[in-house]
């Protein structure tokens, strides 16, 4: 497997489950409806992990042109690389997001609630305000580069094996801990290649794709994570 095919398949897995908890918890008359937040965050989680540990030795399963860039920034991943992984991550996104779609075809139209199904597929902010929508993304986003890094840093003896569950228990934590305000998306093609999916998809009675905001879960996760980036690497002097 290529290490193109390695992020494809691995945000695609991402997607599936992690867009799939959040269907599972939104749309009408699925078996999981209205089990809340606690249930979003951890289906996340384990979205993470497992698609960590599925692709990480492929890849390094970035899933993520947040982690994809900040790692970029301190020399620690080639940018002739760069492209081609986001390229891949938009491309599963994309995907894993229809599959969601058909794995729930029967509940979209049982779902009269627009802003529940875009939220099956993208992020949106509890209280809209771009400034501090931004801000929330950026600082997740701080907090997830910065905590790969020392996870998986080679002098962390305590992680070894254990990266990807540590990552999804990362994650776990900035969605309980960070992702109230806008959802957490930290993930540019988390939120983007859903997004798209939404915008192109036959779903009934779906509504707009809020495009006004969708710049916010691209900008401020790439900030967040060359600046998660950039501190670890002074901090640590890596």
């Amino acid at each position: 497997m290529s290490a193109f095919m390695g992020e494809l398949i691995g945000t695609m897995i991402l997607i599936i489950l992690g867009d799939g908890v959040v269907a599972n918890v939104l749309l009408k008359k699925s078996k999981g409806q209205d089990s809340g937040w606690i249930v979003i965050t951890t289906g996340w989680a384990f979205a993470v992990a497992v698609a960590v540990y599925a692709v990480g030795w492929v890849s390094g399963a970035h899933i993520n042109p947040a982690v994809t860039i900040g790692l970029a920034a301190i020399g620690k991943f080639p940018w002739s690389q760069v492209p081609g992984y986001i390229l891949a991550q938009m491309i599963g996104a994309f995907l894993g997001a229809v599959i969601v779609f058909l794995a729930y075809l029967l509940h979209w139209a049982e779902t009269d609630d627009q802003g529940a199904k875009l939220a099956v597929f993208s992020t949106g902010p509890a209280i809209r305000n771009y400034p501090l929508n931004l801000l929330t993304e950026i600082i997740g986003t701080f907090v997830l580069v910065l905590g790969v890094l020392a996870i998986t840093d080679s002098h962390n003896a305590l992680s070894s094996g254990l990266a990807p569950l540590l990552v999804g228990i990362l994650v776990w934590g900035i969605g309980l801990s960070l992702g109230g305000p806008t959802g957490y998306a930290i993930n540019p093609a988390r939120d983007l290649g859903p997004r798209i999916a939404h915008a192109l998809l036959p779903i009934p009675g779906k509504g707009g794709s809020d495009w006004a905001y969708a710049w916010v879960p691209v900008v401020g996760p790439v900030v967040g994570g060359i600046l998660g980036a950039l501190f670890y690497a002074a901090v640590w002097h890596v």
